[in-house]
């Protein structure tokens, strides 16, 4: 049997997903919490918080564009740190997809049961057996899927941005110039400097799930062309659909009026369209959360069983997840998502206590360490990359941007200890981490490797 994966995505697939991968149903729902926290200020906690993921986006586009791999970000730390990082790196952000699988499930799943009155673990049946059976099918079936789930969510944020401006500049049938009525009205930073760091811990992650692109580039006809052209739509896809639909929101709705969206009817979006006169809209943003949960779990699958391929590659996870099919698929890497996002959904309906809880919270810091790697690995790789080949992405003003990265990421971490649920997140993750730490040393001995090791650059 095989034991590679093929290379099926096209360059229009890697784009659409760079553009839909963070287009996320906390987009939809979560965007009022930072809103409520920060007021108009809110734009400055999403410009932090985009500015971070453009950089390390372009760490990642850097090393990627030359050094594409199914283990992305892993298989560079263990370049770049050594051995115990990349399994590190490797485990931390797999336990992190597979915690999250079965919450993005339950949540499509309650709202299809919902429509149709049904019990949730039907939908969440179906769901389970037709991605199974897209991830199974060659890499170009999973990648036409997440091209049109990126499509619809795309064309949607463009529609609302479109209406909103419409609203905002008094063009539409019965609706007079807003201007900064709405958006001044209590000042830009109504609950000062602090109401701002809030809304930092509330979007910091908003980004979370670029890093895919980077992993299914790998898989793709051009790596190189496929991946500069994700790492340069990044600033676009984050100051248009991010900062636009925020400054639309800030714009229309009074800020002190939002918070956490417990339903689509909730949401600052549909309060928008709501605005413009348009039928049938909680419905149709609902449809659209469906999609963006539906997107996220197959794209999780995806990069779950990518991720788990690689470290078996690399003698850090089990042989047999090193194995593929004869469509080129890590057929039994696939088969373990599946069946633990089954697990991870009975979880979910049963709120079986501590280690759900443990998982979740773990799995919502445990984007800083990722990306926290992910610099490390790039300030430590780019003096060998230049020696021995030739960049066609490079980050900004070298080194010293990549540090300022990482003392962002510390100051985030700092942040996150002043509140009482980012503060479990950081401990949980925390504890996953040392026990990765010792798991990382206690599997290169069984191997008979050095865990300090450094995987060698691969050259062109």
């Amino acid at each position: 049997m095989p034991d590679t994966l093929g290379n099926g995505l096209k360059v229009r697939h890697l784009t659409m997903m760079g553009l839909g991968s963070t287009i996320g149903a906390g987009l939809f729902l979560g965007t009022g919490v930072g809103i409520n926290a920060a007021g108009p200020a809110v734009l400055l906690a999403y410009v932090v918080a985009g500015t971070l993921a453009v950089l390390i986006m372009r760490m990642l586009g850097e090393i990627g564009s030359v050094v594409p791999a199914s283990g992305s970000f892993s298989e560079y730390a263990e370049m770049g740190i050594g051995r115990w990082a990349g399994f590190v790196q490797g485990w931390i952000y797999w336990l992190a997809t597979i915690a999250v699988l079965g919450a993005e499930l339950t949540g499509a799943s309650a709202f299809v049961g919902s429509w149709f009155g049904v019990e949730t673990w039907i939908p969440a049946a179906i769901f389970v057996a037709f991605f199974a059976a897209v991830n199974l099918l060659r890499v170009r079936t999973f990648g036409e899927f997440e091209f049109w789930f990126a499509f619809v969510k795309v064309a949607v944020l463009v529609f609302f941005l479109v209406v909103g401006a419409l609203l905002i500049f008094g063009l539409l049938p019965g609706h007079s110039f807003v201007g900064t009525e709405v958006f001044l009205a209590d000042g830009f930073m109504p609950n000062g400097l602090g109401g701002v760091a809030t809304a930092i811990l509330a979007v910091a992650f908003a980004f979370g799930g670029i890093e895919v692109v980077a992993i299914a580039a790998a898989e793709s006809e051009d790596p190189e062309h496929s991946l500069i052209n994700a790492v340069k739509s990044t600033i676009t896809r984050i100051s248009v659909f991010y900062l636009g639909s925020v400054l639309v929101i800030t714009f229309l709705l009074p800020w002190s009026s939002l918070g956490a969206a417990q339903s689509a009817a909730d949401s600052p979006f549909t309060h928008v369209l709501e605005l413009a006169g348009i039928p049938g809209v909680a419905m149709a943003i609902e449809i659209v959360i469906v999609l963006a949960l539906l997107s996220a779990f197959n794209a999780q699958i995806f990069a779950s069983s990518r991720m788990l391929y690689s470290l078996a590659h690399r003698g850090e996870a089990p042989a047999i997840f090193a194995r593929t099919s004869q469509s080129d698929v890590p057929l039994p890497a696939i088969i373990v998502a599946i069946v633990l996002s089954v697990v991870m959904v009975i979880l979910n309906m049963l709120d079986t206590g501590w280690l759900l809880g443990f998982m979740l919270n773990s799995a919502g810091a445990s984007l800083l360490i990722v990306w926290a790697f992910i610099a490390v690995s790039q300030l430590r790789l780019r003096p060998e990359l230049e020696r021995t080949h030739e960049l066609k992405v490079r980050m900004w003003a070298y080194p010293w941007l990549t540090w300022l990265t990482l003392l962002a990421l510390a100051s985030l971490a700092a942040l996150m200890l002043s509140d009482a649920t980012a503060r479990v997140q950081l401990a949980s993750a925390g504890i996953m981490f040392s026990a990765l730490f010792v798991a990382s040393l206690v599997n290169a001995r069984t191997q008979g490797v050095s865990p300090w090791v450094k995987k060698a650059i691969p050259t062109p």
